[in-house]
């Protein structure tokens, strides 16, 4: 929002949320409609919704591309991250998709039929378009944004696209609802011209909307691509296109380099940045970052690939729920071709880059699903090829997320020590502060809880902990019950209880306990016998099903990253904003305090340590329960 929002600032249809689309169904329905009942049938009328679909597809790559370029540094422009803020901000990009389709339905209807029925092709149209633009609109837009730069205008509007410093593709449309007014009637110049001189065309139009698209996500995107040799074989196109650095510039200078997509007019009234070339050469020289901590982590549900940083922007910045939403049965055949087609990748992919003081954090995400997970030789290969690639580039530490370092797979990570003795690199399962984050998540007072979930490795040390720390932990399971009691001393051991085998002894400790700590793997039926208000406090990397309404399920084991972690724009799986989970941030809290070891396979680090550690790096304990 402008810092002083002006009349038509926002939207018509804000207040219709997702379903503002539902504007452009009668029109569509009835383009399809004329189409097959008239003689004369008009294809532009038609082809308008699909065009608007391939528009938004046409963004939504730009979007991706975008992230995907600037995570890995090669060619980036402005290093300083994005926050939440300007997602939320940012979040509306699709609304001048829905305003220039309503335009273009009510162009097509109420103009005359000799006029709106428009050819597929006519060159002298698309000249026309050409010149149009290259003279009038590109003219009056450089004056018209340095009018909207003045005090009285910026205020009230053009401050609204200029709180986003470091732009993505989608900042370009990011306007009040009157300068979109403004915009669509320069760029309604070369498209009405040409239709009322009966030069028009589907091409001219859909060519000219698809440039505008283009070179607007081009000039937003922060990272240069532009080769030089475009400029060295033809000189004068410094003057005839601008490049992501030179647009850039306009966002961090703010009074220069005002043109469109021409930089001819910065020229010639002198308001070029003289730092341009520097910038465009320095951006094209830029080489890809590494990192010093590199979290390794994988897609879960199959929708889950839509919630990554490089997926869908508005919902990688909300926690990723179970629950699907509306949209997700309109795109199922594209979720699932997306699950079949990571059978072929081979290589991880960077999805997320942040800095926290002088470290370069780096997320890599394997390309497969949970359901994936059965075929162990393949995923440790992947697994394996991606800590060598760490250690090649110099990567200090390497934590491995979710199923990644699952005792069954790996052994906790421990193989691939075993099969590369000679790493650099440190390899973190980060058990050591999930420990931690789970003990001090007890309510305190605690004198006793409920033990029901899968044996592991951070379940073994939890448990323990809680033992020596006086309170009384209940476990059903007798097998259980022998295994936890070797892992103890007599004295802590006195602490861990096995409940009667009768099913009333063992109805009675769900009931009379108030607390469990449970793994992923709670049944809804062992939900289904807990007391009213018991608080599920999860051990393991995936929550368990909720099952109950009136009790409260805390995180998973997790902590709030200090205001410091810059560039957290997307929601850690189905955790908080600007939360991560404990098994990451372990990886930034050995590589900040220089520890010379491995954490994996069965190697605990002192658990009060680590949490000391962590929270003397600005990171906070979380308590959220739902």
């Amino acid at each position: 929002m402008a810092s002083k929002p002006g009349i038509l600032t926002d939207w018509p249809w804000k207040h219709l949320g997702s379903f503002k689309y539902m504007i452009l169904a009668p029109w569509a329905v009835h383009s399809v409609y004329l189409f097959t009942k008239e003689k004369e049938r008009n294809l532009g009328y038609l082809l308008i919704f699909p065009f608007l679909l391939l528009r938004m597809l046409h963004n939504q790559i730009w979007i991706s591309l975008s992230r995907y370029r600037t995570a890995k540094g090669h060619n980036r422009i402005v290093d300083k991250g994005i926050e939440f803020d300007q997602v939320d901000r940012e979040r509306n990009w699709d609304d001048q998709i829905v305003f220039n389709g309503l335009l273009f339905y009510i162009g097509f209807t109420f103009i005359p039929r000799s006029y709106s029925n428009v050819p597929l092709w006519r060159a002298d149209g698309i000249i026309l378009t050409i010149l149009l633009h290259s003279g009038p609109v590109e003219f009056l837009y450089y004056w018209l944004h340095r009018a909207l730069h003045h005090h009285f205008l910026y205020c009230r509007y053009h401050s609204h696209h200029h709180s986003s410093i470091v732009t993505e593709p989608i900042t370009s449309v990011i306007h009040p609802f009157a300068e979109h007014i403004a915009y669509f009637t320069l760029f309604a110049i070369p498209l009405l011209t040409t239709l009322f001189t009966r030069t028009a065309s589907i091409i001219s139009f859909v060519g000219y909307v698809t440039y505008i698209d283009f070179m607007n996500n081009m000039g937003h995107c922060n990272f240069e691509f532009v080769p030089n040799s475009l400029f060295s074989i033809f000189p004068p196109l410094k003057y005839l296109m601008y490049t992501p650095s030179f647009h850039s510039l306009h966002h961090t200078q703010f009074r220069t380099n005002y043109s469109l997509f021409m930089p001819l007019y910065d020229y010639i009234y002198g308001t070029t940045d003289k730092n341009s070339d520097a910038v465009y050469e320095t951006s094209l020289k830029r080489q890809q970052e590494s990192a010093d901590v590199v979290h390794l982590t994988h897609l879960t549900t199959p929708d889950s690939i839509y919630h990554l940083r490089l997926g869908f922007a508005s919902l990688a910045s909300k926690p990723h729920l179970s629950n699907s939403k509306w949209y997700s049965w309109f795109i199922w055949p594209l979720t699932c071709f997306s699950v079949f087609s990571t059978w072929t990748f081979v290589n991880t992919f960077i999805s997320e880059r942040n800095t926290f003081h002088k470290l370069k954090l780096h997320t890599w995400v394997l390309p497969r699903y949970i359901v994936q997970y059965w075929r162990r030789e393949s995923i440790n290969s992947l697994i394996e090829g991606a800590i060598l690639e760490a250690d090649m580039r110099g990567v200090k530490v390497v934590t491995l997320g979710l199923l990644n370092q699952s005792e069954e797979l790996n052994g906790n990570g421990e193989m691939y020590i075993h099969r590369h003795p000679e790493l650099k690199v440190k390899v973190v399962d980060g058990s050591s502060l999930a420990v931690a984050t789970v003990v001090n998540a007890i309510p305190k007072g605690t004198t006793g809880l409920l033990f029901r979930g899968k044996l592991s490795k951070v379940a073994y040390a939890t448990v323990c902990a809680l033992c020596e720390m006086g309170i009384q932990v209940a476990t059903v399971d007798k097998d259980e019950y022998e295994k936890l009691k070797l892992r103890l001393t007599t004295q802590c051991g006195n602490n861990l209880v096995l409940s009667s085998p009768t099913n009333y002894a063992q109805n009675k400790v769900y009931a009379q306990n108030k607390i469990w700590l449970v793994g992923d793997d709670l049944k809804e039926e062992e939900q289904l016998k807990a007391s009213k208000g018991t608080l599920f406090i999860p051990i393991s990397q995936l929550p368990p099903r909720k099952v109950r309404t009136d009790c409260f399920y805390h995180i998973t084991p997790a902590m709030i990253v200090p205001s410091s972690l810059d560039n957290v724009h997307s929601c850690e799986n189905w955790l908080p904003r600007r939360v991560m989970s404990a098994w990451r941030v372990a990886g930034i809290i050995h590589a900040l305090e220089g520890w010379d070891l491995n954490e994996c396979g069965q190697t605990i680090c002192d658990v009060e340590r680590v949490w000391q550690a962590s929270l003397r790096h600005g990171f906070l304990p979380l308590t959220i329960v739902a």
